[in-house]
């Protein structure tokens, strides 16, 4: 936990060694704690309180940065003294942190094992509230042709429907696809619908020639293959 700011003026106003951005600059960024990289990221305070004083009631309130990464943009606004400025700023900074951190693999790029699609998609789904179902079309040499939202919602058979799964493929002549998507639990462990799901699909696609190749279900910081497993 930080400890208590001994400076309550203006951070103008305090010490310049002591004043986050000039520490960043001095002594690099791995000297300042979590709310003091935030605070520079909000820039200005409020009547009374000070731009760290604004993180570090975010981050109790968030209890930690990831927590924050995860709220929306209108919660963050309806706080008092954050607004929708200072509310947009640390919504940009998230996703630039979320987009560094995702390895992505662009179109026309391989993906050779089960690692590669997970650190593809981990950022951008680990922390969505609904489960999201992607198609990842691949053509003869796992190459990635491109991506395809199938559904957003409680996965269930109705929604994920072959013809969504399949029509895209066969337009785009893929090879084979990938299926990915997210436990919003956190715990990737395959539910029975899950299973028969995948199922289902393997068993389309080994009618019209296009192979279902693995089936991902990412949780928070892991995940479960299909094949892997040797469960397709």
């Amino acid at each position: 936990m930080d400890k208590v700011d001994p400076y309550p003026l203006s951070i103008k106003e305090w010490p310049e060694e002591e004043r986050p951005r000039e520490r960043l600059l001095s002594r690099g960024p791995e000297s300042l704690t979590d709310a003091e990289l935030l605070a520079i990221i909000l820039r200005t305070g409020g009547a009374g309180i000070t731009a760290l004083d604004h993180a570090r009631l975010l981050l109790a309130r968030y209890q930690s940065l990831r927590g924050l990464g995860d709220a929306s943009p209108s919660e963050l606004a309806s706080i008092k003294g954050i607004g929708k400025a200072k509310a947009a700023q640390v919504m940009a900074c998230m996703e630039i942190a979320r987009r560094f951190a995702s390895q992505k693999i662009r179109e026309g790029e391989q993906f050779t094992s089960s690692r590669d699609v997970f650190e593809h998609f981990h950022e951008r789904l680990r922390g969505k509230k609904k489960e999201v179902f992607i198609a990842l079309l691949l053509n003869g040499k796992n190459r990635k042709i491109k991506e395809v939202m199938i559904s957003q919602g409680s996965l269930n058979a109705s929604i994920v429907h072959p013809r969504e799964v399949f029509n895209p493929a066969v337009k785009d002549s893929a090879a084979s696809i990938i299926l990915v998507h997210n436990h919003p639990s956190g715990d990737p462990s395959p539910s029975r619908e899950d299973r028969e799901i995948t199922g289902r699909l393997k068993g389309v696609g080994d009618l019209l020639g296009i192979r279902i190749l693995d089936h991902l279900i990412i949780g928070d910081g892991r995940y479960i293959s299909f094949a892997d497993e040797g469960w397709l």
